[in-house]
């Protein structure tokens, strides 16, 4: 099916929440918990294998360096939340980490030096031409409405539409492949679009995947293996997360929502219990203090649209973690309920570098 792009409205996340352990809970959750995409079929990484169009002659975008230095910085794991092309808050913490973790003046600007460091000993695209997979084009896609006990009648909090979909797998936004895109552009099986150069990434193999979470990684373009974090660092103040090795190197950073007034982010040293990837999410009213009167308990089902979107990190703090959110384009501009949130790529990334012992501390 074909559609004319669209700008598309996101939904809120939500904290302070219980989550089903992803992997281990086939046999207690219901059967419409099973992968989301099940009624399509089973998939193959040629689903996510985006074919690269040749440019037409003259049809090519000027350069933008600051989305080609979003892309690097993406690609290395220094995120820029969003790939927008916009020189702004994000873009200049992610440049900021990267300076630090290879020795730069820590400025922000993306200056000479930095500009070598980033792009040096790489093929550096900016955008690409590709081809959208019938497979990846196929849905189910889902009208997910605001409330929760709505949202727990669906079967799976999928995507939208493929528009959605597409701005996932290439870290960016609707607004973002409108943008870079012809009036008037189709997006569907088969059809042509121009997105932010972020690689294929095949099907991961997983022992034990039962929720889909190797297609899942392929969906957003992330890699299965990743630096392994030996401690992270969350800061209020700078809106990041941190990632260090053993050696207590700066490996990884990501931006961040923590917290608000009323549910302020929970200061301190915690400890990693578990990581849960496509997740169940138990919503409990009593636990939020904007809950609706009329709201009752209701466990929703998994998919990037759900509260915490497609992962959650549970730290020693009971109800509070790290996850995703269905709305990227927030990160670092809105309050959240107490927790830290990311965008679905990052919290992806995030949970490859963790496992259950790794101190977390959360810092003002």
């Amino acid at each position: 099916m074909k559609n004319t792009i669209l700008l598309a409205a996101l939904l809120c996340g939500a904290c302070n929440v219980s989550v089903t352990e992803a992997n281990n809970s086939a046999a207690d959750r219901p059967a419409t918990a099973e992968r989301t995409e099940a009624q399509a079929g089973a998939r193959t990484s040629s689903d996510y294998d985006f074919q690269m169009v040749q440019e037409e002659a003259g049809k090519a975008p000027a350069p933008n360096p600051i989305l080609q230095a979003q892309v690097s910085l993406d690609r290395r794991g220094f995120s820029p939340g969003v790939i927008d092309g916009r020189d702004g808050m994000s873009f200049k913490a992610a440049l900021r980490g990267f300076q630090d973790a290879n020795g730069l003046p820590v400025t922000g600007e993306y200056d000479r030096k930095t500009a070598q460091a980033l792009l040096a000993g790489q093929d550096n695209p900016t955008s690409w031409l590709v081809r959208i997979p019938e497979g990846f084009a196929r849905g189910p896609f889902f009208n997910v409405p605001k409330g929760l006990n709505e949202q727990a009648k669906l079967p799976a909090l999928t995507y939208r539409n493929l528009l959605e979909k597409l701005a996932e797998r290439f870290h960016t936004t609707p607004e973002t492949l409108v943008a870079l895109n012809p009036p008037g552009t189709k997006v569907g099986a088969g059809t042509t679009i121009r997105v932010p150069a972020v690689a294929n990434q095949p099907i991961a193999r997983i022992e034990g995947d039962e929720r889909g979470w190797g297609e899942t990684l392929a969906g957003l373009g992330v890699a299965k293996d990743q630096p392994q974090a030996d401690h992270l660092v969350v800061d209020k103040s700078e809106g990041l997360l941190k990632v260090y090795d053993a050696d207590n190197r700066l490996i990884a950073q990501f931006p961040v929502t923590t917290g608000s007034d009323h549910d302020p982010l929970p200061l301190g040293e915690w400890t990693i219990r578990g990581v849960s990837r496509n997740p169940d999410f138990h919503y409990n009213p009593d636990l939020f203090w904007d809950a609706s009167s009329k709201d009752e308990k209701a466990v929703l089902k998994p998919g990037p649209n759900g509260p915490v979107g497609v992962v959650w990190i549970d730290i020693s703090k009971d109800h509070y973690g790290i996850h995703g959110t269905p709305e990227p384009q927030t990160i670092g501009r809105t309050e959240s309920h107490g927790c830290i949130r990311l965008t679905n790529w990052d919290a992806a990334r995030l949970a490859q570098m963790v496992k259950a012992g790794i101190k977390a501390k959360f810092q003002a």
